[in-house]
């Protein structure tokens, strides 16, 4: 089937991320979240990032232009109705995901590919609660999303090949790079990466080195572009902690054990750069 119309569901760094990606290849896109006030900041952020890229010579001006001309804001979930393929881009909890698809599967044509950009929670319990498991798939895009070219694509049990290869030739259109994974707990990369910066969390807790030597050791020592303790900032110590939480009960392995000093974070509100605090802190 070809994807024309893209809804995406959540407006934030990751949502907001998507939603430039795909008006900028060309879809007509309509970005959703639960208060215009959220919409209207994901559609400012989307604006920053692509005056931005006409500042680096990256775009030019009517590059910028079509792309913001086609996101619309969506006001309510209804608006889904109309879409060929959804992606879903909330927050990183099975209830929140799992009720949202019950409602998107009441509303949208029976041809419409239901998508999450969940960084970690099983594509076949998500797709459990649809009537379209079969068109159903995971579409996990890495942040941030207009610079990083990797898509994970995640079938589930009943995702069909017609779905995959749908949502294939959309990550292509793109000009992302395309990995097809098994439905595991984290997935390829956050089952690899994730658990990295938990340790690096164990590490700190322990007094091994400063955040600031940790993060040097992994840049220079390992050539990383960032440390794992700016890195997990960046995506969010919540997230980080989600995902691992998944990864241990997926596995009942006691080395995904989520760093106390982690779960203490998290507990304090310092989530990193969302909140202005993380490891370390940002603004004034």
């Amino acid at each position: 089937m070809e994807i024309r119309t893209v809804f995406v569901v959540g407006s934030g760094q990751m949502g907001s991320g998507i939603a430039q990606v795909a008006a900028q290849s060309g879809f007509q896109v309509l970005l959703n979240d639960v208060s215009p006030q959220l919409i209207d900041r994901g559609m400012k952020a989307i604006e920053k990032n692509l005056a931005r890229g006409v500042e680096k010579g990256r775009i030019v001006p009517e590059v910028k232009d079509a792309t913001l001309g086609r996101i619309g804001a969506a006001l309510d979930i209804e608006s889904a109705g109309g879409a060929n393929l959804v992606i879903e881009a909330i927050v990183e909890n099975l209830e929140t995901k799992r009720d949202l698809f019950s409602r998107l599967d009441g509303i949208c044509g029976p041809s419409t590919v239901l998508a999450s950009n969940t960084s970690s929670i099983s594509i076949t319990e998500l797709a459990a609660v649809t009537a379209r498991p079969d068109r159903f798939i995971g579409m996990h895009f890495f942040n941030p999303v207009p610079a990083m070219k990797l898509v994970e694509l995640i079938r589930g049990l009943a995702t069909s090949d017609e779905t995959f290869e749908s949502a294939k030739s959309t990550a292509l259109k793109m000009e992302k790079t395309p990995v097809e994974v098994r439905d595991f707990p984290g997935f390829a990369g956050n089952r690899m990466l994730v658990p990295m910066i938990n340790e690096a969390f164990y590490c700190l807790m322990e007094g091994v080195a400063s955040a600031e030597d940790l993060d040097t050791v992994m840049k220079l020592g390992m050539n990383h572009p960032m440390g794992p303790l700016t890195l997990a900032d960046l995506i969010g110590l919540d997230t980080c902690l989600s995902i691992m939480e998944v990864l241990y009960e997926g596995f009942g392995d006691p080395k995904y054990r989520p760093c106390p000093l982690l779960r203490k974070m998290v507990k304090a509100g310092y989530l990193g750069r969302k909140s202005g605090r993380g490891v370390f802190k940002y603004g004034d």
